[in-house]
């Protein structure tokens, strides 16, 4: 896509998401809201977003070895916390993933295939893992809460996630996959989407690896949800944690649209949305929403730090490259 027409449909979705959240809300009562919020349940919140990294830099670690790829875990937590910091100013969270596997494959020569593959597949389990969960909070939320039109839109993702999966994992699919090839010379990108697709593809072998990966994703998931829910108690929203393993997976997609940077307004006013349906003020769900973003905000900040650092002392990544 062309830079002038991303930089419209972003400004676009950006401008059409405040509009909305200016309407909706009452923007001195919501700064009230905000100041008054309770350190405690915030504090709550952004230390499970930061113990979470350690399970999934885990999980990439084995990931990675299953395809020959050595990494040591505490350069792994650090790839983690720099991709936060890009995914900051990188459209979505899909830049925090870019950060991963351009730091991994100059670091690994000849293992880009490996690195875009193991992080692609860790969203992909990551994305099976909150439709899961939705699927479970949507049980629990029947007869209690309202949920209108959203579980249409999950079950969409539902579909697509399955489709995605015989794609990826189906070796019938391979003479239909080939057909494609020759538009894919043409744009260039078919050798890069072939390296990924393999890396992706090998892992049909590591059914036990991957059932063990996804029970991970499961949990770290679930557990993440509840920093939503911290974030939602430190403004006084009094809600248990059930109706947010509905909205925690589509907050988690919601942020995948590419048209922003960060999720910018749009986090805000799916939070003033999803939470009007349930009984709770605009005010207080824009100010849930605000106070999240801060948490991952303050999430990305030992990255920035790190970046900050390396740039100053020469980089670590350049002196172990220089090293090998």
């Amino acid at each position: 896509m062309k830079r002038p027409v991303r930089i419209a449909l972003t400004l676009l979705v950006t401008g059409l998401c405040t509009a909305y959240i200016v309407w909706k809300i009452d923007i001195g009562e919501t700064a009230h809201v905000v100041a008054h919020a309770r350190p405690v349940w915030l504090l709550a919140s952004l230390a499970i977003m930061v113990i979470s990294v350690w399970p999934m830099a885990w999980r990439w670690q084995r990931l990675l070895e299953a395809r020959g790829v050595h990494e040591r875990m505490p350069r792994l937590v650090r790839t983690y916390f720099v991709g936060y910091a890009a995914g900051q100013v990188l459209p979505t969270s899909l830049g925090g993933d870019a950060s991963r596997i351009y730091e991994t494959s100059r670091r690994h020569e000849n293992a880009a295939g490996a690195a875009a593959g193991t992080v692609l597949l860790e969203r992909g389990l990551g994305g099976a893992a909150t439709l899961l969960l939705a699927a479970i909070g949507f049980a629990l939320a029947i007869g209690r809460y309202s949920i209108g039109g959203y579980i249409w839109v999950e079950l969409a993702f539902v579909v697509a996630a399955v489709a995605a999966g015989i794609v990826l994992f189906s070796t019938r699919l391979h003479p239909v996959l080939r057909w494609t090839q020759p538009a894919l010379r043409v744009l260039r990108i078919e050798r890069p989407l072939r390296e990924v697709y393999l890396g992706m593809h090998s892992f049909r072998r590591e059914r036990r690896l991957l059932i063990w990966m996804f029970v991970l994703t499961l949990a770290v998931q679930a557990v993440r949800v509840l920093a939503i829910w911290s974030a939602g108690k430190a403004v006084g929203v009094d809600l248990s944690p059930r109706p947010y393993y509905v909205m925690g997976p589509l907050l988690f997609l919601v942020m995948l649209v590419p048209f922003t940077v960060n999720g910018l307004a749009v986090r805000e006013s799916f939070f003033v949305s999803f939470l009007a349906a349930l009984g709770v003020s605009a005010n207080a769900a824009f100010a849930t929403g605000f106070l999240f973003f801060v948490v991952t905000i303050a999430l990305a900040l030992p990255g920035a730090a790190i970046i900050a650092w390396e740039g100053t002392h020469g980089g670590s990544g350049g002196r172990e490259a220089a090293a090998r």
